[in-house]
């Protein structure tokens, strides 16, 4: 969710009342709704789209069940008639990678040119009302309130227990409040993988906040598109499909933040106001789309027919996997886990100076706050932390050991690994000893039963190029 696992979102959006079998719909503070798509109207209502369900056979050897009940996103067929291999991947049908280019290959096209990336299994959400900017910051430690209009900003769900875990990682956007919000438009994206997990967790969380008497709304986009434009060409071709081409100065569009416009479709139409934030999980310049389902396959292959296949290309999983940790950006369930403290996982910066102590509200803060002091000054530190590794040799992948070097003492273990198609090196991040971490530290990992020499190294490993303003940064 690079991952930023930094994304973007729609438009004011009602849906149908979600009732949870536990307990009946909460009219008076809180509401949870699963909605589809806007109609007519640019910002309150929409069309279904719904995901279609197929059921997938495993190979007896999965760690899963026999059997997979798999969705499709808007772009399944799309995918198949451009030769997409489709693998399980977050309970849904996606791309690994497509006929025309090996996964190197369109992780290069990506760095050179530009590609477009289904992430529509994300989980798209919209929180409203009163209460919701308050809500927000109790889950996570963003400093909501503050946080500016059509501006993003990476964050994480917290364990409820008061251990500083991560539940998820997300990214919350900040939309044009509209008439009923209470004041509050929150727009929130989380992984695919953690669906099932985080739904009980909002509906846990927010069926305790109903107790405060501040009303929040929560909606959930079920069925809606989600694209990724990413590269250096990313700009020029969503310039050129805008259909307000020339009042919209994507130059002044800058990392991290959003805003709404219309795409130019087939036969003179023009899409519905999509929101277009600036961001991405490459560490390229790009720009995520939220789009309506029943809009998402013109919507890309007008991205697709604007750029020519000289600039533009469909890219999939495996492009992005490697695309990610180069940029150094973590993975959930792999990076990130309920075990693990965003200092722990070297997201400190995402906790504001605002709330960075440990009277604030956020779950958690008893333990992440002290945390941010390393013992050295007085605090509590931490006794491990993600690092970068460059390995020589065979690559190292998640679940290696890293070790001492020469003793062979256990200092961590490798969470993610892969050769880099950008250095020609082999590149890993995992977690270490704290006073093994410094960059320059040698240490070897064990890959096959042998060791291999490794050494701690900064992230990102290749530089990002997000763009800030006069030159990408």
């Amino acid at each position: 969710m690079q991952r930023i696992k930094p994304s973007l979102a729609a438009g004011a959006l009602r849906g149908t009342w979600r009732s949870s079998s536990n307990s009946a719909a909460r009219f008076t503070t809180l509401r949870t709704t699963r909605t589809s798509r806007p109609p007519a109207s640019q910002h309150n209502q929409f069309r279904r789209s719904p995901v279609s369900p197929l059921t997938q056979k495993r190979n007896a050897s999965s760690s899963s069940s026999s059997s997979e009940t798999l969705a499709k996103t808007p772009l399944y067929e799309l995918h198949l008639a451009n030769g997409g291999k489709m693998v399980p991947f977050g309970g849904f049908h996606m791309p690994v990678q497509y006929k025309d280019l090996s996964v190197s290959q369109s992780h290069a096209f990506t760095r050179e040119r530009g590609s477009i990336f289904d992430v529509s299994h994300m989980v798209q959400r919209i929180f409203t009302g009163a209460g919701a900017a308050h809500f927000l910051q109790r889950v996570t430690p963003s400093d909501l309130e503050r946080l500016p209009i059509h501006q993003s900003t990476l964050s994480c769900l917290l364990k409820s227990d008061g251990s500083g875990g991560i539940v998820d990682d997300t990214i919350i956007t900040r939309l044009p409040d509209q008439a009923g919000d209470g004041g509050n438009r929150f727009y929130v994206v989380t992984n695919a993988g953690c669906r099932d997990k985080d739904n009980e967790y909002f509906d846990r969380e927010l069926a305790k906040w109903s107790d405060r008497g501040e009303k929040v709304v929560q909606e959930q986009l079920d069925g809606w598109g989600l694209v990724a434009l990413q590269g250096p060409d990313a700009e020029g071709v969503l310039a050129e499909a805008l259909a307000d081409h020339g009042k919209v100065d994507l130059k002044k569009l800058y990392f991290g933040q959003s805003i709404y416009a219309q795409v130019k479709m087939h036969g003179m139409r023009v899409s519905s106001p999509l929101l277009i934030s600036r961001g991405g999980y490459t560490g390229e310049d790009g720009f995520e789309i939220s789009i309506p389902g029943d809009e998402t396959v013109e919507v890309t292959e007008a991205f697709l027919a604007t750029g020519g296949p000289d600039r533009v290309r469909l890219a999939g999983l495996g492009a992005r996997d490697s695309l990610r940790l180069e940029a150094g950006m973590c993975l959930y369930g792999h990076d990130l886990n309920e075990e693990i403290t965003p200092v722990q996982a070297g997201l400190s910066w995402i906790i504001p100076k605002e709330r960075r102590t440990p009277e604030a509200e956020f779950y958690g803060a008893g333990v992440i706050v002290p945390q941010l002091i390393p013992k050295s000054k007085g605090g509590a530190g931490v006794s491990e932390r993600r690092v970068g590794l460059v390995v020589e040799g065979a690559p190292a992948r998640e679940g290696a050991e890293i070790v001492s070097r020469p003793e062979g003492k256990k200092l961590g273990v490798v969470t993610s690994g892969c050769p880099s198609p950008t250095l020609g090196k082999n590149i890993a991040m995992g977690y270490i000893q704290d006073g093994s971490h410094k960059a320059g530290t040698e240490v070897d990992v064990v890959v096959r039963g042998r060791p291999r020499k490794a050494v701690v190294t900064k992230m990102p490993f290749v530089p990002t190029k997000y763009w800030k303003g006069t030159a990408p940064a």
